[in-house]
């Protein structure tokens, strides 16, 4: 307690943004971010797999997972308010509008549940309000790690490993909603097993929504009311340029692989987990590592920044359609799974189909490559207007700390001689 009583008399102070802060202290709350989107990973993970089991408990035990996230970061949105440490006026005016607008969504969430009942669907409204207010807190923090977090020395790994890790942390974001389609087709073959994924309640709760006994039919709605283009598309057109975005903001060769990698290598870590416990799993995205190595060789083409932006664009969606094809195929789903109806997909079930990869529309193709060509152009100048395309990476220090804090004969903290205002204001 004394060693709490003295961090707090040496930093809980009014300030405003941009105050000069202590490295050892900004690097203390910049990590302090990591540990906090870390829970909302699991805890959003964990809920989806929940709510294709049971109805759906505002106590849930996936919610609070989440909320322990939620609120370590909205501590530390109130300590970089009230302190003005550890965080520059601009990354932390984006960090607060993020929470305003994740905060204000969580009733507006609960309230949709109270209307419109179940609605597991990730694409309501409610849900992507949720994504977009964690999307500009993501935003924020890494905007604010780019500027604020120590690159020199020991720190210097520090520095991209924490880039590359909010960079992973938006991908997993964006691609959250096609956990939909990925629990969705493994659930509707449970159910064609006799084994159900979900408790009969559920089951019965879904079935009575939509005045329908309950079949393959009621499950279908409940569980694959998505449609067939949706998943190959928004994967392509958005979480592709988020790799694109972490590829140019971290500057190394194998950035998005690694960042495609790392978030396949954890679904496949979790999906053990679920499976052998109680709860559904999920079909894991092993093609997204043929859209993380595409966009890594476009950077590699000697081209204008938006010349690479429309060849990388054909690249992605040629390597992205693929390498789904291919894993269609290799787990025994039929390519036309779209055009079947629901009772085609129970005959093909029982003729030894397997149904694990999702429904996809191989027609969309040319949609997802002139969309991901709009935003991968998007991204290009977005960056290029503020970070720069050709700066060093790391780039070089703008921020200047503060001193260390004293230490009393107990090694206490006893406060530090703050200096007048000379960080940079971004």
């Amino acid at each position: 307690m004394q060693r709490l009583a003295a961090f707090l008399r040496t930093y809980w102070t009014r300030g405003v943004p941009g105050r000069p802060t202590p490295e050892s202290a900004t690097v203390l709350m910049l990590r302090w971010w990591l540990v906090a989107f870390a829970f909302k990973l699991l805890g959003s993970s964990w809920d989806v797999s929940w709510h294709f089991k049971w109805i759906r408990d505002d106590f849930a035990p996936p919610h609070l997972l989440n909320t322990v996230g939620t609120g370590i970061a909205i501590v530390l949105v109130l300590v970089h308010t009230f302190t003005g440490y550890g965080a520059d006026r601009r990354s932390l005016r984006i960090i607060q509008t993020g929470t305003i607008v994740f905060v204000i969504a969580g009733p507006i969430d609960v309230i949709n549940h109270r209307i419109n009942g179940l609605d597991i669907t990730s694409w309501s409204p409610s849900h992507m309000l949720l994504y977009t207010g964690t999307a500009i807190m993501i935003a924020g923090v890494w905007r604010n790690w780019w500027i604020n977090y120590p690159r020199a020395g020991r720190f210097a790994w520090q520095y991209t490993a924490g880039l590359t890790a909010f960079g992973a942390f938006m991908f997993e974001n964006a691609f959250f909603p096609n956990y939909q389609q990925e629990y969705g087709i493994l659930s509707i073959s449970a159910f064609f097993d006799g084994k159900p994924y979900a408790e009969p309640s559920l089951l019965a709760f879904a079935a009575k929504q939509i005045g329908h006994p309950v079949d393959a039919v009621a499950v279908q709605h409940f569980s694959l009311p998505i449609p067939a283009w949706v998943y190959p598309v928004w994967t392509i057109a958005l979480c592709a340029a988020v790799l694109v975005l972490t590829r140019i903001l971290v500057g190394r060769v194998w950035t998005a692989t690694v960042v495609a990698g790392a978030y396949v290598a954890y679904r496949m870590l979790i999906w053990p987990v679920l499976y052998y416990t109680i709860f559904p799993p999920s079909s894991a995205p092993f093609w997204l590592l043929a859209i993380g190595l595409a966009v890594d060789l476009a950077f590699v083409i000697p081209a204008n920044p938006y010349v690479r932006a429309a060849l990388g664009a054909a690249l992605v969606t040629a390597a992205g359609y693929g390498a789904l094809l291919l894993q269609t195929v290799a787990e025994g789903t039929p390519i036309d799974l779209a055009k079947l109806s629901i009772d085609e997909m129970r005959a093909a079930h029982a003729a030894g189909a397997n149904l694990h990869t999702p429904p996809v529309d191989w027609t969309s193709w040319w949609w997802a490559a002139l969309l991901l060509a709009v935003t991968w152009a998007g991204m290009t100048m977005f960056a290029q207007r503020t970070v720069g395309l050709t700066t060093p990476r790391p780039p070089a220090q703008t921020v200047v700390y503060a001193p260390e804090p004293r230490r009393n004969a107990q090694g206490y903290l006893a406060g530090f001689d703050e200096p007048d205002r000379v960080s940079a204001e971004n």
